[in-house]
């Protein structure tokens, strides 16, 4: 049966003490499993209003009404409200999600810190964030993480070392690369291993493999304007032919606003026959099979503004 591959990336405050228990809810309704990624530090996300001078981030802005979706209160926070610090404050949202049976991995410390800076920063800079992170993940929930999802798809080859150092089994830090109507542009897209200065990793890397709900909506694709009437029939359309997918969501959206939609891909990948699935799932399917070792890639993808992080070809 293949496997849709549920990741949650949590970012802010607000989408942990709001969207995660939504998405719980929806989640134990379907009876899915899935992996939850938490950012466990302090919530900038108003320097993220940096990015405005990035090519495509106003049209990005205006297609997925980013107010809407991630609240005003939420876009002040590090600018006219101080940071709350989402580890601290949401230790017991953190922990129940742990109780209610999914799979918890880190996404990252600081949400905007890491996006807009890690890749220009060195192995200090890198390794000091990502402890802080592994240390409050520990503190939180008592065991060491398994997994991670670096946050806006960015890393630099110092943060894939350190993945290993940590002895993380599996992560999902990339993307693959995507045609403009959201299909994969190369078949062979999924599991490896990465290559840096000739030495390859042991962690291995699950790529996302479909576009995201903000890379879709207000896009015409096929000739048709992707709504939240038809988005859905947009993505069921991409898994139509069965293959083993990793579908990234986020609480901010799939756990807010847009959970009617997130509601009707989960049945609508049930009836495709897919087994809606965790991240630990998805590694412990890959088994011990050989699998390609690639070297780090950078690109863009169709709806996101930015450079990340694509599975080389």
């Amino acid at each position: 049966m293949p496997l849709i591959t549920l990741k949650i990336d949590v970012d802010t405050f607000r989408g942990t003490r709001e969207g995660v228990p939504n998405l719980v809810r929806t989640l134990q309704k379907h009876d899915a499993r899935a992996t939850f990624l938490f950012s466990l530090g302090p919530d900038h996300t108003g320097w993220a209003m940096r990015r405005a001078f990035r090519p495509g981030f106003f049209q990005k802005v205006s297609r997925t009404s980013v107010l809407e979706h991630y609240g005003l209160k939420t876009l002040m926070y590090g600018v006219l409200l101080p940071a709350p610090d989402i580890g601290q404050l949401c230790a017991n949202q953190l922990r129940a999600v742990h109780q209610a049976g999914f799979e918890c991995g880190i996404h990252t410390w600081d949400h905007v810190v890491w996006q807009d800076h890690v890749r220009q920063q060195d192995a200090t800079w890198t390794q000091g964030l990502m402890q802080r992170s592994y240390d409050r993940f520990t503190d939180v929930f008592g065991y060491a993480p398994q997994t991670h999802g670096a946050a806006g798809w960015q890393m630099n080859p110092h943060a894939f070392r350190q993945l290993d150092a940590f002895g993380i089994a599996y992560a999902s830090d990339e993307r693959a690369p995507l045609r403009d109507d959201g299909s994969l542009s190369h078949a062979d897209a999924g599991p490896h291993r990465l290559s840096i200065d000739g030495e390859t990793l042991s962690c291995i890397q699950m790529p996302t493999t479909l576009p995201t709900l903000d890379e879709l909506l207000g896009r015409t694709i096929g000739g048709e304007l992707v709504t939240t009437a038809n988005i859905a029939a947009v993505l069921l359309r991409l898994t139509a032919s069965p293959r083993d997918h990793v579908y990234t969501l986020h609480a901010e959206l799939e756990g807010q606003k847009l959970a009617p939609i997130f509601d009707q891909l989960l049945s609508g990948w049930r009836a495709q026959g897919y087994e809606l699935a965790a991240m630990t799932d998805y590694h412990q399917a890959i088994g011990q099979r050989d699998l390609p070792v690639n070297p780090i890639a950078w690109g863009t993808l169709p709806g996101r503004s930015g450079d990340l992080l694509l599975q080389a070809a």
